[in-house]
């Protein structure tokens, strides 16, 4: 039995050939001939709606270039398809496709070429910068966009990867050779640090303050010169190193301070007649020239010998209580001047009723605030020494600031 495209042929069913292909046997006779050619006849628009669905594919997607292989594929199967039907005008649309993808393709590695050659640019640029974090941001960017960029031709493929890859590789060598190195570089401060330990160790067992001391400064600026370590190892090793110098200096203060010993009745002398002048400073009008001669005895106090008999204990009270009384006066006058323009201007006795009553509402304020700390004290307790010996200075601090001020309004209250 004939057909247009194929025939049967001893209950054979053959497809006629096409583009020099002999003819070939693609199936037999199941029931009868006629259901058979059918068959094979809808075999061949069933592959018609599948070319036709595929260059649709093909028409629709953005990435027409990923369709090529899967159309060389169906394009070479046709040669070996069962069917019946005109193959020929098939295989020539394919190939038009085919035509088509293959110069959208060459494109697209034209393209793809410029973009990788200007990541290349982009990269050297970058492979010698030492901002390390930034610049190791920046290049794993630039890795993700030369991954998103398609394919280049063949020829071009080896020399673009290579040279792309030996840019980013010497970026993250100089990288891993820059770390190696800080850390043999602190491995080798850190000796320095510990060395200057063991100095300082030294000079705070010399028995000569003098020679420790100059020991001390010298290693300082040697510690202050030294590279850097991390923290976590470094701060250790500072803990005990300030502390050594600390106690250096601390003797080495006391001894230059010592100088020629005074007698303790002379020390005691002294100390009541600068106690005296300060106490006459206290009692007189806030002016310059008070202001100085106060701070200059503040300034020879601090110079007397750190050791002090027990019964100067009363006199060293004295003195810092009638300082305060000095510099409170100053501070009273400046404010009774803020608050009243024309203070300046006003009588003698109004002068001093605005300070008595600026006086009762700092008193008020300080006792407040004495009262609040001494309630606090009874509500938190610890077994803590330190925290006993700075709560009583606390209240030893707010008791003497109302000692000062009520002085000070008593002196007023007498004088108007």
């Amino acid at each position: 039995m004939e057909h247009p495209y194929g025939y049967i042929k001893d209950n054979k069913v053959y497809l006629k050939g096409f583009l020099n292909q002999p003819d070939r046997v693609i199936g037999e006779v199941k029931e009868d001939e006629s259901s058979t050619l059918k068959y094979f006849e809808d075999r061949f628009s069933t592959l018609i709606e599948k070319i036709e669905a595929l260059k649709k594919d093909i028409e629709e997607n953005q990435n027409k270039g990923s369709f090529l292989m899967k159309l060389i594929h169906l394009k070479d199967s046709l040669l070996e398809y069962d069917a019946l039907g005109d193959f020929v005008p098939l295989i020539e649309d394919l190939e038009k496709v085919q035509v088509f993808l293959e110069e959208i393709i060459q494109k697209n590695r034209e393209r793809n070429l410029e973009i990788k050659r200007g990541l290349i640019l982009e990269a050297e640029a970058l492979m010698n910068d030492t901002d390390w974090k930034n610049t190791a941001e920046e290049f794993k960017n630039l890795k993700m966009r030369w991954i998103k960029t398609g394919p280049v031709e063949k020829e071009f493929e080896e020399e673009m990867e290579s040279t792309f890859n030996k840019t980013v590789d010497t970026f993250f060598e100089n990288r891993k050779n820059f770390f190696e190195g800080l850390a043999l570089a602190a491995e080798e401060n850190i000796k320095i640090y510990e060395q200057l330990v063991i100095q300082a160790r030294e000079a705070f067992d010399n028995p000569d303050a003098k020679k420790a001391f100059e020991i001390s400064k010298r290693i300082q600026k040697e510690w202050k010169a030294a590279g850097k370590v991390p923290a976590e190892k470094r701060q250790p090793l500072w803990d005990e190193f300030s502390k050594l110098n600390n106690r250096i200096f601390s003797r080495f203060r006391r001894t230059m301070e010592s100088g020629p010993q005074m007698k303790p009745w002379e020390l005691l002398k002294k100390m009541e007649s600068m106690t005296e002048e300060m106490k006459k400073l206290a009692k007189a009008e806030t002016n310059p020239d008070v202001i100085s001669s106060a701070k200059r005895l503040q300034v020879e106090w601090k110079k007397l010998p750190q050791r002090k008999p027990k019964e100067a204990n009363l006199i060293n009270r004295s003195f810092m209580f009638f300082s305060e009384v000095v510099f409170e006066k100053l501070f009273l006058e400046r404010l009774a001047n803020s608050k009243y323009s024309d203070f300046a201007k006003k009588d003698i006795t109004d002068q001093k009723k605005i300070k008595s009553s600026i006086l009762k509402d700092l008193i008020y304020r300080d006792e407040s605030e004495l009262n609040t700390v001494k309630e606090n004290s009874e509500n938190f307790r610890t077994n803590e020494p330190d925290f006993e010996i700075m709560l009583r200075r606390k209240i030893g601090a707010f008791k003497r600031k109302v000692d000062v001020k009520t002085h000070i309004l008593k002196e007023l209250s007498n004088k108007y």
